[in-house]
């Protein structure tokens, strides 16, 4: 059985990009073709969880239906009525099937992630969160199920985002870019394919498939001599930091540039993130549909119903505890295990303590020239390395999974 793992090896690009060679060139001649496009992406779809797969399709149906419900419900009931509890009520619904996948590997329910769990449950859960919460707000006014279908199954996203918004999705699907601008799009995909081939199949294998192995290895044997700390963990940390980085970006280029081929802007995942000055910045570059998201939905919500509930006097402590509730669930929404969770708490801190710092720095006109800038950024750059080797999970094993 032919099963077919998005953007895994070269033979998924050639037969993905004759599939959509008829929908590229109608959009050339300024038609978009969205039976041909649908029945691709069904195809697509399918062969991603065909063969030894097959339950992680049939809870991908599941969940779909789960879903569309649940939207067209609170669409429906938005229209009538405005209850914050109804809201709260239809948000927990849509987050329930994730929230169990998350939990079952730390409470040992096997059964429940072969039956609710599949690959790109945790992406297909913020478009349909962001929908209830946008018909909550009124920007979204109608439930379309025809769009709401194409929204959350679209191929080049479905399984690792970027996350898109429905507004901004449907302006695109609804619409044929005009020729100029499309030739444009092509453009920008092949070298986001050829970016992308360098990130995840050169970068991405020479850090995480040659060194971060052999690093670990080392960083094991020395450990095992010094009590659980060792100086190859330095080389791990930057193995580890590298490969997480070329592989995701790699991945959310061929997305994007899979994306701009279907006549879709997909939302670029990450800007430069190695340059930020700051970890606020690092955020508005790093994984940027993911953290826009938590910035939107989350960070801004918190703020605005602790400001409305007054529970804080004043407005520096009622940031703080939003960035760091924020950055807590992101770390839950990556699992269970305490290393997911420690990562949250240190960016929610670390975007603390750089929120004081840019105050103080503002207040007592802090020297600021190109010397303080490159420090700026190898200083966040080893910030971010030092929670990034905490978030692998490599110290987890070293001191609490070692067998001697």
């Amino acid at each position: 059985m032919l099963n077919l793992q998005p953007y895994a090896d070269p033979k998924y690009f050639i037969i993905l990009l004759l599939a959509l060679l008829p929908l590229a060139i109608g959009l050339y001649f300024g038609k978009r073709f969205a039976w041909y496009e649908v029945i691709v992406s069904v195809v697509f779809i399918f062969l991603m969880f065909d063969g030894h797969k097959y339950h992680e399709g049939f809870a991908l149906i599941g969940y779909m239906i789960w879903q569309w419900l649940l939207v067209w419900a609170y669409t429906i009931y938005r229209k009538k009525a405005n209850n914050s509890w109804v809201f709260y009520g239809a948000t927990v619904l849509a987050i329930v099937p994730l929230a169990l996948v998350k939990i079952a590997p730390a409470a040992h329910w096997t059964h429940v992630t072969t039956l609710l769990g599949f690959m790109g449950i945790s992406y297909l859960t913020f478009r349909s969160v962001a929908m209830i919460m946008e018909t909550r707000d009124g920007t979204i006014k109608a439930f379309n199920p025809w769009l709401f279908l194409r929204f959350m199954l679209f191929l080049p996203t479905i399984s690792s985002g970027p996350i898109d918004r429905y507004r901004r999705f449907v302006k695109d699907i609804e619409s044929v870019p005009a020729r100029e601008k499309y030739l444009d799009m092509l453009g920008k995909a092949v070298h986001f394919f050829f970016l992308g081939f360098l990130y995840k199949f050169v970068l991405s294998y020479i850090f995480g498939t040659l060194l971060l192995p052999r690093v670990e290895h080392m960083a094991m044997l020395s450990a095992h001599a010094n009590g659980g700390w060792s100086w190859w963990l330095i080389g791990v940390m930057y193995a580890y930091g590298f490969d997480l980085f070329f592989d995701f970006a790699g991945y959310s280029l061929f997305a994007v540039a899979t994306g701009y081929v279907m006549g879709i802007e997909v939302p670029m995942n990450f800007n430069l993130p190695f340059l930020s000055k700051n970890l606020k910045e690092f955020w508005n570059r790093w994984h940027m549909t993911l953290s826009f998201w938590f910035r939107d939905f989350v960070f801004m919500r918190l703020v605005f119903m602790m400001m409305k509930n007054k529970w804080f006097k004043s407005r520096i402590t009622t940031s703080n505890v939003a960035y760091i509730a924020n950055m807590l669930l992101m770390g839950f929404w990556h699992g269970l295990t305490w290393y997911y969770i420690a990562y949250g708490l240190f960016h929610g801190v670390g975007l603390v303590v750089n929120d004081a710092w840019l105050r103080y720095k503002k207040k007592h006109h802090v020297p600021h020239n190109k010397f303080t800038e490159a420090f700026a950024i190898v200083l966040t750059f080893h910030v971010v390395m030092i929670s990034f080797l905490l978030f692998s999970g490599f110290l987890d094993t070293l001191w609490f999974h070692h067998h001697h």
